[in-house]
């Protein structure tokens, strides 16, 4: 009988412990580290080394870190295969996706998305001398775009359009050689070599990185196509508490200039979100 009783206490122990766990909130759980993983690729103007100083800088890395003081914890970054961003995320090897994310249906049905806080279109990226030729008839030719980006989604149409679409993706490629890339900056390092004839990507991250000072020159930006308007929010894990927290921070960070002051040192002060 004592071996029973004995018993039961240990699984009604077990239980207790399991469900005190699982009413552990995600802010808690951070808290408790006292560090927020945050899970990125390395593309300017949001997350990547400065060149000149090989200082970690962008605007979300400086808005992670404006947040994270607020939260009362320090930040890791994490380098991460995008395609794989959920996986990372739900295994707890990251806290939150922040990275120029943008929101999509399917990723507010997966994951915990802010409000949004940047503007972002989809762009070609081509080489100069090609460009005409290139715009001129996608089909047989070759086009990279991020490996579960919103330019995947969209070229290959299961991001379906919507009311801000002037030009559909999916039957402006139709016909394309399309190959996923790791990254957008690799997207866009394949057109540099000519593996490419064209890179599909964040407008955000093709003008900061072909830019006249980058390595890039010979390289153009075209936003002739509108492809619709995308908004880029922070994702975190389904149900965490952590996202209003942020929510708030950052309208607090907006109200006071931080966030703005940021944009400013990226040139996004015109992709804010009012």
């Amino acid at each position: 009988m004592k071996k029973i009783l004995a018993m039961v206490l240990a699984v009604l122990m077990v239980l207790a412990m399991g469900s005190a766990i699982a009413e552990q909130s995600d802010y808690e759980y951070i808290k408790e580290k006292g560090v927020l993983v945050v899970g990125m690729t390395l593309f300017p103007p949001m997350n990547y080394y400065d060149q000149a100083t090989g200082e970690f800088v962008g605007f979300d890395t400086e808005l992670a870190l404006a947040v994270a003081e607020k939260l009362g914890v320090t930040v890791e970054f994490v380098e991460i295969s995008w395609d794989a961003k959920e996986i990372e995320l739900n295994s707890k090897n990251i806290d939150a996706i922040w990275n120029g994310m943008c929101i999509t249906e399917e990723r507010k049905v997966n994951m915990s998305m802010t409000e949004p806080y940047l503007v972002n279109t989809q762009a070609l990226v081509v080489k100069a001398d090609s460009e005409a030729a290139v715009l001129a008839d996608i089909k047989n030719r070759t086009v990279v775009a991020e490996a579960g980006s919103t330019g995947e989604g969209k070229l290959l149409g299961t991001i379906p359009d919507d009311e801000t679409v002037i030009v559909s993706p999916k039957a402006f490629f139709e016909g394309c050689d399309y190959v996923p890339a790791d990254s957008m900056a690799k997207a866009i390092l394949e057109v540099k070599a000519g593996t490419a004839d064209a890179a599909f990507v964040d407008s955000v991250a093709a003008l900061g990185i072909v830019t006249p000072e980058s390595d890039f020159t010979d390289l153009v930006v075209n936003l002739d196509n509108n492809f619709g308007d995308q908004f880029y929010g922070i994702a975190f894990r389904k149900g965490s508490d952590v996202t209003a927290m942020v929510n708030q921070a950052i309208a607090e960070l907006r109200a006071d200039g931080t966030v703005e002051k940021i944009a400013a040192t990226y040139n996004l002060t015109d992709a804010l979100v009012k």
